[in-house]
């Protein structure tokens, strides 16, 4: 169903996000196989990147594993590189630098960050809660394992992730 969309309810409060089927309709799907499985459910914003982006979607986040952002599905999804700019507020998949290395996780984007183009795949973007990606974006950050300042100080924790009509949203 193209008018569905997906709730991404965070103890920062609830975000609604419209997909992009036209350019990214596998991704999409894996998106809404996951999140209907309850995948994401209790999982975290691992990766924030004050200015840019905030990433979620891994597995191991659920149990604060010191391997946090290595985690997927146990499959890998066909990039899906499209027209579509990486703006505030667009959803678009976490990958390793192997281009069909997406899994599970995403990102969201705090700002324009149109290098991404035809890059990464965007497949939806941001209809509701810019005030909680706002929040999001602005938790505290320290240094990550790999010295980015990227880790946040306080969970950010992603309490579900459902699929609705886009009518009920």
């Amino acid at each position: 169903m193209n008018d569905e969309v997906a709730v991404i309810s965070t103890t920062e409060g609830d975000m609604v996000v419209k997909f992009w089927t036209d350019v990214a309709p596998n991704t999409v799907e894996n998106f809404k196989k996951l999140a209907k499985q309850g995948f994401y459910d209790g999982t975290a914003f691992h990766r924030i990147v004050k200015g840019f982006m905030v990433q979620g979607g891994d597995p191991l986040s659920k149990s604060d594993d010191e391997n946090v952002g290595t985690g997927g599905p146990g499959y890998k999804i066909k990039a899906e590189f499209n027209n579509k700019p990486h703006v505030r507020g667009v959803l678009s998949m976490a990958r390793s630098q192997n281009p069909d290395s997406a899994g599970s996780q995403f990102f969201i984007c705090l700002a324009d960050a149109r290098f991404l183009d035809k890059q990464y795949t965007a497949f939806g973007e941001l209809i509701k809660g810019d005030d909680v990606l706002e929040k999001i974006g602005n938790t505290p950050t320290e240094s990550s394992r790999g010295g980015e300042r990227s880790k946040p100080t306080k969970r950010v924790g992603v309490n579900s992730v459902k699929i609705v009509p886009g009518t009920a949203a």
